[in-house]
């Protein structure tokens, strides 16, 4: 069972060397890494949000186990669709699934279900992959597609569903929330907005996440994996968190008047 890529061509490239050379491009070999429990990585095309993506890469310790939550776009029948057995494709080559730990999730919580077709057509999760090739090719993970009906006790359930299946498996891993920040705003209500919502993530403050990005009407797109990222992570020892970089897209085109905001932070 093979997941094929659904936005290479669109969203990065679909050739290997161009994939590779650009990424090269968005990593920093030379930053100081640190041992992490969790990051949050943005997922839009990657002339976009690749450079923050590739900085918060460049700023962790990659284990060998990955578990990337993120956004359905496309809808799910579940509140949380997982996949539990097979591998992904992307043009730098097939990442397996962890199916032991897929499973333990699972036995964790009823509201997790095995919904491959969840995961077909979705971006949210596949673009974080090659920022994780580009610097090793022996991983696996499990990808969680988060429904936006999901309020914060299903997060709860999740996020305990998470860390206790990692604690069942005793693997060194990385929790990966994908999100972007505020989506079509300008730059200065962007940012404004944005900050707010990043404090509440640097004060692991996942209830205040939650809550904030509803009441300010933040245009978020990824708040639910990222608070039950957060709430997962405090299970699993974390205690502070960092922004690594943020930017939006009028960095790249030229256009501040409608922008998208991208954070990258890890969570120690």
């Amino acid at each position: 069972m093979v997941r094929k890529p659904a936005v290479a061509g669109y969203f990065y490239p679909e050739g290997p060397s161009k994939l590779r050379a650009m990424v090269d491009k968005m990593v920093d070999p030379r930053a100081t890494r640190e041992k992490a429990i969790a990051v949050i990585s943005p997922h839009a095309g990657y002339i976009y949000s690749g450079p923050v993506a590739g900085a918060v890469f460049s700023s962790v310790q990659l284990p060998s186990l990955f578990v990337i939550l993120g956004p359905s776009h496309h809808g799910t029948r579940s509140l949380f669709a997982i996949m539990s057995r097979g591998s992904w494709q992307t043009p730098l080559g097939e990442v397996p699934i962890h199916t032991e730990l897929a499973l333990a999730i699972m036995r964790h919580s009823a509201l997790i279900e095995d919904e491959e077709r969840a995961h077909a057509p979705e971006h949210s999760l596949e673009v974080q992959l090659p920022f994780i090739q580009y610097f090793q090719s022996d991983f696996s993970f499990v990808p969680i597609c988060v429904s936006y009906e999901a309020d914060f006790d299903d997060l709860e359930e999740l996020a305990k569903a998470i860390s206790s299946g990692l604690m069942e498996i005793g693997q060194d891993f990385l929790l990966v929330a994908s999100t972007d920040m505020s989506h079509y705003v300008s730059q200065e209500v962007a940012k404004k907005k944005d900050f707010l919502a990043i404090e509440k993530i640097l004060a692991l403050d996942a209830r205040g996440l939650y809550s904030t990005v509803r009441e300010k009407d933040i245009s978020m797109c990824g708040y639910q994996p990222t608070t039950a990222t957060i709430l997962a992570a405090k299970a699993l020892g974390a205690r502070k968190a960092e922004l690594i970089r943020y930017q939006t897209s009028g960095e790249t085109t030229g256009d501040y008047s409608q922008v998208v905001g991208y954070a990258g932070l890890r969570i120690l």
